[in-house]
């Protein structure tokens, strides 16, 4: 849903560069090049930022209890 503050294997803080990436992948820059910019390096928080995908507002629509 929302991006993990830290990385699920190594635990590498990871959320503070989300919008950076976002914001670089809307201006159309390769996402190796973004990933190498922001210093993720290990194969775990990369995948972290490549696998995810933003559900946040079709969460939000449902009705709480």
């Amino acid at each position: 849903m929302i991006i993990p503050m830290r990385c699920f294997s190594c635990g590498k803080p990871v959320a503070h560069l989300w919008e950076q990436f976002n914001e670089r992948l809307q201006k159309g820059e390769d996402r190796k090049k973004v990933l190498d910019g922001l210093g993720l390096e290990r194969y775990c928080c990369r995948a972290l930022f490549l696998g995810h995908i933003d559900l946040i507002d079709s969460a939000a629509q449902f009705k709480k209890f």
